[in-house]
């Protein structure tokens, strides 16, 4: 539930589903029914237009790894309901838009999955599709406060 950038304190992440640091239900993973975790959000700067999310892996086995790209997310909205898609979606890691939950390799140990939220002064410029390094470069600039949520899975 960490802020970063600019002094910004109060700007938060959240999930019903688990809390910051603990283990993400099965339900929300490959093995289970694959649906993204309810994510609640408060606190986004003044200025801000939309907000942007990257969810990864950084202990995937090939280097860090793309659940979930979105953007076009409304400050104002406060949150996406469990299975709730964000408004626009980029190309995940398995090669799909939207979200895919965790499923690391089994005995692979307890991974740790990265939810960050980006406040941002403007709205990306980007097709639905686009990739993490294509998001990444629209961020540059534009980001006035980050939130990151993390939570683990194990298999």
């Amino acid at each position: 539930m960490r802020s970063s950038l600019l002094g910004v304190a109060d700007f938060a992440l959240q999930s019903g589903a688990f809390e910051h640091g603990g283990p993400i239900p099965g339900r929300h993973s490959c093995e289970g029914e694959d649906l993204s975790p309810p994510l609640y959000w408060s606190g986004a700067p003044d200025g801000t237009r939309s907000l942007a999310l990257v969810v990864d892996d950084p202990d995937a086995p090939a280097g860090t790894f793309t659940h979930w790209l979105g953007w076009g997310l409304d400050p104002g909205a406060e949150g996406l309901g469990e299975g709730e898609a964000a408004p626009v979606e980029g190309r995940n890691d398995f090669g799909t838009s939207g979200y895919r939950g965790p499923c690391p390799p089994p005995g692979h140990g307890p991974h740790r999955y990265f939810f960050r939220l980006y406040a941002l002064d403007s709205d990306p410029n980007l097709r639905p599709g686009a990739d993490k390094r294509e998001l990444e470069r629209a961020l540059e600039g534009h980001t006035v406060a980050e939130a990151e949520l993390i939570g683990t899975y194990e298999r």
